[in-house]
């Protein structure tokens, strides 16, 4: 470079310094900018900048578009279900002034929403951060069913998304069976139901997560311990033609007791979900609840988000309120609810009467206030706990009995209105198709 140059060069310098340490409008910003940008010799870092006039930053006149608005609402988290509002459908209008003001209504999955003033101030602290905005007005009101549906679908999409693969096929129709209280016969219901499932053809497995109360195996008549495989798995034990995983094939007996915290309970549902060797082609998994709605509820909606509650309850007006909550639990979870099944309907002597001793109704109740069909009635029969008790299930031990063909009927509407994932698919379709035809499939 010749000395020449690099007198203008030193030249040019100093000329920019000196425009940059006085205060400057927003034409010279732009000046200022163009001369260092322009100016291959020296980078923008070599030379330090001081702008005391903030209007060279602001930019007027803005538009207060929807788009505007929408893109900043998707920094609006629901707590409760992990999207942002915009994704889950909860932004119902967007309206700007020409003022500036703007209006925005909200639709909660309820009137009673427990986040409702979180969302409704993080919506204001978002969209009155914008250019231009000299307003912000939150409108509120409650979803309808449909709107709640599709908000649902949304949430269970993100959360299947979301999850850790585990060992259970997603072609696997997953059935947990739950009632938010124990004493009802929910335990009896999932092992009659997995028999029954398995009976009209479809491949079953049974996983008892009661990881305290586990009663599965004495129910299903096994002493048969859980072995690992080669590749570390545990392999389900096989009890009449069902794969059965419990804690209570894991301890030394029956009478063991299990004194784990909350967190141990999550840990052995996630070890059965992941490290047991289920099979791929598993039409259904049957998984028998413990009573509540805590730890087990929780993970299980966290780890398997294609699984469906099926509530148990009986005639009794209190059984049916808990398992009112235990439903609730199921829908804030983005677990769908297949159905109810009502157990001890009605005692029946020898002579022909029938004898309401829990009420009568509950189920057909609890069904309509939730809008799910009632799946079946279970009537009170002293075999269902006699067999139980003697690892005989009754839909095999007794399966004229009035209980075991209510069991049976019970699986058939389940397997009609929710046939297992994997028929759904088009391969499914075909393959039922070749086997109504009796075209042997290749």
């Amino acid at each position: 470079m010749g000395n020449r140059t690099l007198r203008r060069s030193k030249r040019k310098l100093q000329r920019g310094r000196k425009q940059i340490d006085e205060p400057c409008t927003g034409k010279q910003r732009h000046e200022e900018l163009s001369f260092h940008r322009d100016d291959g010799r020296h980078g923008s870092d070599d030379i330090p900048r001081r702008c005391t006039s903030y209007s060279a930053f602001r930019i007027y006149d803005v538009p207060v578009t929807e788009d505007r608005i929408l893109t900043a609402l998707r920094g609006v988290l629901d707590p409760e279900l992990g999207g942002d509002i915009v994704e889950l459908g909860m932004v119902q209008s967007v309206d700007a002034d020409p003022d500036g003001s703007v209006t925005i209504g909200i639709a909660l999955t309820i009137a009673a929403c427990p986040m409702r003033d979180r969302i409704e101030q993080d919506v204001i602290r978002k969209v009155s951060a914008l250019e231009g905005v000299t307003g912000v007005k939150v409108e509120t009101r409650a979803m309808d069913a449909e709107q709640r549906s599709q908000l649902m679908a949304v949430a269970r999409r993100r959360a299947r998304d979301n999850a850790k693969p585990t060992n259970v096929s997603p072609l696997t129709r997953v059935v947990a069976v739950g009632s938010g209280k124990g004493g009802v016969g929910k335990s009896s219901v999932s092992v009659n139901l997995s028999l029954a499932l398995a009976d009209l053809g479809h491949r079953v497995g049974l996983l008892d997560a009661d990881i305290w109360g586990f009663s599965i195996p004495r129910l299903i008549g096994t002493h048969a311990r859980l072995s690992a495989g080669e590749d570390r798995l545990l392999i389900p034990v096989n009890v009449s033609g069902i794969q059965v995983v419990s804690t209570g094939l894991i301890v030394e007996s029956e009478d063991t007791a299990l004194m784990w915290r909350g967190l141990m309970l999550s840990k052995a549902l996630e070890q059965f979900l992941n490290q047991v060797a289920w099979a791929d082609d598993l039409g259904y998994l049957v998984i028998d609840l413990p009573p509540g709605t805590g730890d087990v509820q929780m993970a299980l909606s966290r780890m398997l988000p294609q699984a469906e509650l099926v509530v148990v309850t009986t005639p009794q007006i209190a059984a049916r309120n808990v398992a009112a909550r235990a439903a609730n639990m199921a829908r804030r979870s983005f677990l769908p609810l297949l159905g109810v099944i009502e157990n001890m309907a009605g005692f029946t002597c020898e002579h022909g009467t029938t004898y309401d001793l829990f009420g009568k109704g509950g189920g057909q109740t609890l069904a309509d206030d939730l809008g799910v069909p009632l799946i079946g009635q279970i009537p009170l029969d002293p075999l269902v706990v006699a067999d139980g008790d003697a690892g005989l299930p009754i839909v095999r031990a007794h399966p004229e009995s009035p209980a075991a063909a209510a069991f049976r009927d019970a699986a058939a509407r389940l397997a009609d209105a929710f046939p297992p994932a994997g028929d759904e698919t088009c391969v499914g379709r075909i393959a039922r198709i070749l086997e109504d035809l009796e075209v042997p499939a290749r």
